[in-house]
């Protein structure tokens, strides 16, 4: 059965990621990577599940990451035993096959586990490969490219329809070992369970900071470690989200394939890490951006996949789908223009120039963003929001803080150039979209509040006039938060909560805005009260349901983790 989405874990090797929910079962994993089709896909209806759980069915489970890590410790509590069970996808990660570690630990007492398996293929439309005996502890099978390898009990059974399942008696203080491998074409030699666990814990221990004396050190240390797990090592794209299909809105057609990577939310992470000091994370931001920007110019497309191949059309898929919600993978996003893409690039860009980390192909590329702003600035577009093409005010003020960024922090010969672009750019929004009572106003025709204005505001390359955006920053309050949760815009005439949820990006925006306008406390009010809408696991969804206390959308969402990440960094520097 589905559960809350505050309820799953993710686990993620940067090429892939998997979710496993508080009953052990893993939900969610496609193979060989982020956009691949799902040998897991319980998640959204389908088929395919690897189960780790008590016999018995009165226990309590619960559960926790290794700090700084997403290594998860599933944890069950019965009437005579406490049984854990520790697992992560084994990084380095392999780019055609995924390794998942499961170690079952008798904490307390001695408990009968049942383990079941079913690996199956497109999305659970294929059938599952039959395993079969390899040797002592080991289970191998094929169907077509995909290939099977578990390391588990001998004494199992084998259904037809290719269920495999066993049951594992732990004993006080005992171990047992599961790694399942599955991927496309032939796996190698088998993996060694204590390796790989060695080497899964050394490259978590690596790949993030301490973080000590930060605000809210721990979940900042989760932010890095969620950001790790959803960045490819082999091409350094960072992918929105793991899942596709999470309902934003129960049976409002508002489900989408977040499996690829958006270049405006690498561009947040990038800055996000960059405020806070040099880290893999970033220089990985500033290559991908920096090759997608010199490829394709003025035609940048919102998104890509991890390859820096085009994102395939939206197609729906014949399963139930998550409670509330319809199946979809591809997303129509990679076809829009989007021009906050370009400012956003060019912040990350400054970011990287102001730390000594710009390389010359960084240097050429912010050229190119720079000539490609003069040739589309003044183009409707879809937004921030990707919605229908508009003069929408943030994608100018965008463009605005990036060339004054730019110019400040790259400078050299086009720095004038810049400089006098971003003026006649903030002069015709400020013709077209200052709202008569002094603040900016969503679009040239909707005169209401927007959350995503928060975020230009905020910039250190913002401009001014400080009136107007203390202004903004005051209706966006006014006019869309609810109780200390910040929503896009208003839509229709019903109150804020009633056709989506509240926005966390927007909470952690108001944040760093509250404190580019001297408010320290007012700030921190806000990241609190964000900060509180994690799930059970610390992972944040897109939206959330402040009335019914849920995550809404895919998960977890990257930039809002990326956002936490930054305003924990500015509420220090504040404070300092």
């Amino acid at each position: 059965m589905p559960r809350p989405l505050r309820d799953y874990a993710l686990l993620a090797d940067g090429e892939r990621g998997a979710l496993t929910g508080p009953d052990g079962d893993v939900v969610w994993l496609c193979v060989p990577g982020w956009d691949d089709p799902a040998v897991f896909s319980e998640l959204i209806g389908g088929a395919g599940t690897f189960t780790v759980r008590p016999e018995c069915s009165w226990n309590v489970s619960g559960g926790a990451y290794d700090e700084g890590s997403l290594i998860w410790t599933a944890r069950w509590t019965m009437p005579d035993a406490v049984v854990e069970c520790r697992e992560a996808l084994a990084a380095p990660a392999e780019p055609h096959r995924v390794v998942l570690l499961r170690r079952i630990r008798a904490v307390a007492g001695a408990a009968r586990m049942t383990v079941r398996l079913t690996v199956r293929g497109e999305y659970g439309s294929a059938p599952a490969p039959v395993l079969r005996r390899a040797g002592e502890g080991l289970w191998e099978g094929a169907r077509g490219p995909l290939r099977v390898r578990l390391r588990g009990p001998d004494g199992a059974w084998v259904a037809a329809d290719g269920e495999w399942g066993a049951l594992v008696d732990v004993t006080p203080g005992g171990v047992y070992d599961l790694v399942l491998e599955v991927g496309e074409g032939p796996l190698g030699e088998p993996v060694d369970a204590e390796s790989a666990w060695r080497r899964t814990e050394g490259f978590w221990a690596g790949a993030v900071p301490s973080c000590s004396g930060l605000t809210a050190a721990r979940d900042v240390r989760q932010a890095y470690a969620v950001l790790t797990g959803l960045t490819s090592p082999r091409t350094g794209a960072m992918v929105a989200a793991a899942t596709t299909s999470l309902p934003e809105r129960a049976e409002g057609d508002r489900d989408y394939d977040y499996r690829y990577a958006w270049l405006r939310d690498q561009c947040y992470a990038g800055q996000a890490v960059f405020a806070h000091g040099p880290h893999p994370l970033a220089d990985a931001a500033v290559r991908v951006v920096t090759e997608r920007v010199l490829t394709d110019g003025p035609g940048l497309r919102p998104a890509y996949r991890t390859d820096g191949s085009r994102v395939p059309a939206e197609r729906r898929l014949p399963l139930c789908g998550y409670p509330g919600a319809t199946d979809r993978i591809g997303n129509h996003a990679g076809d829009q223009f989007q021009l906050d893409t370009f400012g956003e690039v060019l912040q990350l860009l400054a970011a990287a120039a102001r730390d000594g980390r710009l390389p010359a192909d960084g240097v050429r590329a912010a050229v190119v963003a720079g000539k490609a702003l003069e040739e589309c600035w003044d183009r409707p577009d879809a937004g921030l929001w990707e919605l229908e093409p508009a003069w929408w005010t943030h994608s100018r003020l965008a463009a605005v803080t990036g060339l004054r960024g730019a110019a400040r922090e790259i400078g050299g010969v086009e720095a004038d150039r810049w400089n006098a672009l971003a003026e006649t750019v903030l002069r015709e929004t400020r013709r077209r979209c200052l709202h008569s009572s002094g603040r900016w106003q969503r679009s040239a025709t909707d005169t209401g509040p927007d959350a995503a204005l928060l975020r230009p505001l905020a910039s250190p390359y913002w401009p001014g006039p400080r009136a107007v955006a203390v202004a903004t920053r005051e209706a966006v309050a006014r006019d869309l938060a609810v109780d200390g949760f910040v929503y896009r815009f208003r839509q229709g005439d019903g109150p804020l909560g009633e056709l989506e949820g509240a926005f966390l990006l927007g909470g952690f925006q108001m944040a760093s805005t509250c404190l580019a306008h001297g408010r320290t406390a007012e700030a921190g009010r806000w990241f609190e009260r964000t900060r509180a809408a994690a799930g059970q696991a610390g992972l944040f969804a897109e939206e959330y349901d402040v009335r019914g206390r849920q995550l809404r959308g895919n998960l977890p969402q990257a930039f809002v983790h990326a956002l936490l990440l930054e305003s924990a960094v500015r509420l220090d520097g504040a404070a300092g």
